[in-house]
């Protein structure tokens, strides 16, 4: 605590003597910027087009992708943008499809009774080790709690056990979702340790066999059948060498009711087991099962883009507003009702549209942004938010320059809403200036109806708060001025249940209503310029587990600038 203290002092000075000011955000009402109408004739154009059959789901490393790029780059060459990357519109991101197999059961042994399990229905497993087989040898199961190691709340679920050749399998989310206790993580509202992401790094750093997740609807945020199909088949990663990942040989998941089944022939009682991993004094128990498992991978290596385009700032052309969203979505997979292209036209033709729309109209302002605008259509973000992971590390801008990320990912067309909902509102200031901007077309903010669900770390943005760069992300909100909110979450909870990642995601002229997509444009227009024409850099609260990674990024620039 003593050497965060210094840092945010040292941070602090720094700011001051450069004149950066975290003051309030003033309303932009007479900025030019208030008098521009983004144009629903084009939104619609570039959703209809983008969600059409002929791109095929724009799936990266398929024809359909190659389509969704060159229509971008056709779209920001019209509008007379800048391309981002030393005069290149792309940025090339290495992928390799992994094919995992691993068979139709798996058996469990060392209990009771014998126990066999079902490959889809009851459990998922695979590897994205770069090898062609991979086999995990009676490893031993054991419950490792939440499988979460987070010192800062003297925590450590590992404690006291060496898992080396062993599996680890860990409860979804984290325990403050479990407790609901404010005062522990961050009680209701998931953080980084609840992702499944972070299980699977940090049972590799334990050095694990592999890890298994027991899946809840509730605790997950989404039912089994996401899991399924996200875990079958084949699966995108970044194309790097094997010693980058943090990845333990075997990964997958369980139902809850596969767990239980679990539990009960290893003679453990789940309600205790479960009651012991909300404290921080729990430790690993080990099950007395076992599993052998072979996993045969398949490599089909291949080279995405991101594609990015720029208007350079008139004033303080190296400090950067970046504008992000992903321009992919899930391709060809197994049909439904006989449809087997999954469009994805709110997730994500409509977050690709209102940035090309920004991006014209910010074009035709007489007088450009003080600081740059950046346009940034990251490839692969279903399959794990690949292409803004890869650009957070290897950035075309320097996070310390770049003054914060807004994210536009999936605007619902249900009409002009009252409000507009914030996912993640407490972690940074950006909600401050989401608040003011709001105000400015008469709405106001929601907060995340969902913090459990952890769907701040589910977009992109969250790729720009892992590298210290405050990132907002937004969008309309259930209290509909057609409608309130008895209609706005009825439509909301039917697109999710009925068409979210599924190849209803069309665009439909008879029933869309693009409304509230313009104004939700229009605020991200608005949020982007009042950024780009101020002096301030928003920061992360106190709380925020990205506030340290943003400290020590601004100070290594000031050490760099001295």
């Amino acid at each position: 605590m003593m050497l965060r203290n210094i840092i945010f002092g040292c941070l602090t000075f720094c700011l001051v003597v450069l004149g950066y000011s975290c003051a309030e955000p003033e309303v932009v009402e007479e900025h030019p910027v208030m008098e521009i109408e983004l144009s629903e004739e084009n939104l619609e154009r570039h959703i209809a087009e983008l969600a059409s059959d002929e791109y095929m789901g724009r799936m990266p490393m398929t024809r359909g992708g190659e389509l969704t790029k060159e229509y971008l780059v056709n779209e920001l060459e019209d509008i007379g943008i800048e391309p981002g990357n030393f005069g290149s519109w792309f940025q090339e991101v290495g992928l390799v499809e992994v094919n995992s197999s691993s068979g139709d059961q798996l058996n469990v042994m060392g209990g009771s009774e014998p126990f066999t399990i079902n490959f889809g229905p009851e459990y998922v497993i695979y590897s994205q080790l770069m090898d062609d087989e991979i086999s995990v040898e009676d490893a031993e199961i054991v419950f490792c709690g939440y499988g979460v190691v987070a010192p800062e709340y003297g925590w450590n679920d590992y404690d006291g056990i060496d898992m080396e050749g062993k599996i680890a399998l860990v409860l979804v989310n984290d325990p403050g979702f479990a407790i609901g206790d404010e005062d522990l993580f961050t009680g209701n509202a998931m953080t980084y340790y609840g992702r499944w992401t972070y299980k699977y790094e940090e049972a590799a750093r334990q050095g694990a066999a592999g890890v298994i997740i027991i899946h809840e609807d509730e605790a997950a945020g989404y039912p089994w059948a996401v899991v399924e199909r996200s875990w079958s088949g084949p699966k995108l990663q970044l194309d790097m060498p094997e010693a980058a990942l943090e990845r333990a040989p075997l990964q997958g998941w369980v139902t809850s009711d596969v767990a239980s089944s679990l539990f009960e022939i290893s003679g453990q009682d789940q309600e205790s087991l479960f009651e012991s991993a909300k404290s921080a004094d729990f430790e690993p128990v080990p099950l007395g099962l076992e599993i052998s498992a072979t996993m045969n991978n398949t490599f089909d290596h291949g080279v995405s883009q991101n594609v990015v385009g720029m208007i350079e700032g008139a004033e303080r052309p190296d400090e950067y507003i970046i504008y992000s969203a992903h321009w992919d979505h899930l391709g060809v997979g197994d049909p439904v009702d006989g449809d087997s292209i999954y469009n994805g036209a709110v997730d994500n033709a409509t977050g690709v549209a209102i940035l090309l729309e920004i991006a014209r109209s910010v074009q035709q302002m007489e007088t450009p942004p003080a600081r740059t605008l950046v346009f940034l259509f990251v490839t692969a973000e279903e399959q794990g938010l690949l292409g803004s992971s890869y650009y957070a590390s290897n950035p075309l801008f320097p996070t310390n320059q770049t003054v914060a990320n807004l994210n536009v990912d999936g605007i619902y067309p249900f009409g002009p809403t009252n409000d507009i909902i914030v996912i993640g509102d407490d972690q940074s200031e950006m909600t401050n200036w989401g608040e003011k901007i709001a105000e400015t077309q008469g709405r106001y903010i929601t907060p995340d109806q969902q913090p459990e669900n952890g769907f701040f770390y589910r977009s992109d943005q969250f790729s720009f708060a892992k590298v210290g760069v405050p990132a907002f992300y937004g969008l309309g909100g259930t209290d509909l001025v057609d409608g309130g909110t008895e209609v706005g979450k009825e439509l909301r909870q039917r697109y999710n249940e009925e068409r979210y990642h599924r190849p209803g995601d069309v665009y439909d002229p008879e029933t869309w209503d693009l409304g509230g997509v313009s104004q939700d444009g229009q605020f991200y227009l608005r949020l982007g310029i009042k950024l780009a024409e101020s002096d301030d850099w928003p920061e992360w609260s106190d709380h925020s587990e990205f506030r340290a990674v943003r400290e020590a990024d601004m100070i290594e620039k000031e050490d760099v600038m001295e």
